[in-house]
């Protein structure tokens, strides 16, 4: 197994170098993808890219969300001779403790995500908070199983030949905030079995989103529309691997 890192970067390129320090020791590459940003986030991403000899820097010319930007790092990181892509958002929202004990749980588990599930602090707006769940309950519904207890954290470890098979397929997958659900609902469907760990979520009182609360919403629910539809001609799989895991 060779692990590497992948974050995809967009406004938080202030909070980066924060992130990659929390990297570091594990010694592994880390791909930083730059997803068209501004000028002055291009300069904070080269600054870390060029203190860091373990950073690998991809960079779209254009922002294409965060679908495009993470599938872009996972074949460069493929490229690279990279077997399992540990994920991570560039805002440094997730607790960096838990990153030793994804790697620990992927090496007994080579052939399973590694998927984190939020532990929120009291600053965690609430109608975040109660989204997600809504959001949530639908990924059962198109799973036919409760073993992902999260679909949308942007904290989880892919084994990258199954998603390489995937993206080489040409299977649409959303280029933005629906990326984290639909990739991981399409690797389920595959038969990658899912493991979930919890891990704490962060909310800074002067964080900066890149969720826009219509735009994302409405791709969420047409993406969880197309999973239903896509759903049902899986139904006799889905079913056959419940009642023979029960």
């Amino acid at each position: 197994m060779k692990f590497g890192f992948v974050i995809p970067i967009y406004n938080h390129g202030s909070a980066l170098e924060s992130v990659v320090q929390n990297l570091i020791e594990y010694n592994y590459p880390i791909v930083l993808v730059d997803d068209g940003n501004d000028q002055k986030n291009k300069d904070f991403i080269h600054a870390v890219n060029q203190k860091y000899s373990s950073t690998v820097l991809v960079t779209c010319e254009k922002n294409g969300g965060k679908g495009k930007a993470m599938i872009a790092g996972v074949k460069k990181a493929d490229e690279i001779g990279i077997t399992h892509v540990f994920q991570i958002d560039s805002d440094g929202q997730h607790d960096a403790s838990k990153i030793s004990l994804f790697l620990e749980e992927s090496k007994k588990n080579p052939d399973a995500i590694i998927c984190g599930y939020p532990e929120y602090d009291e600053n965690a707006p609430k109608k975040r908070v109660n989204g997600r769940r809504i959001a949530n309950a639908w990924i059962h519904i198109v799973t036919l199983s409760n073993v992902i207890k999260d679909a949308l954290i942007g904290f989880r470890i892919y084994p990258v030949k199954p998603y390489m098979k995937i993206i080489n397929h040409h299977v649409y997958i959303d280029s933005r905030m629906a990326y984290d659900i639909d990739i991981l609902v399409h690797l389920f469907w595959l038969g990658v079995f899912v493991i979930s760990e919890p891990v704490k979520v962060i909310y800074p009182v002067d964080g900066v989103s890149n969720f826009r609360v219509v735009r994302d919403n409405v791709r969420i629910s047409f993406t969880y529309a197309k999973l239903c539809l896509g759903m049902i001609v899986r139904i006799p799989v889905l079913l056959y691997r419940k009642i023979k895991k029960s």
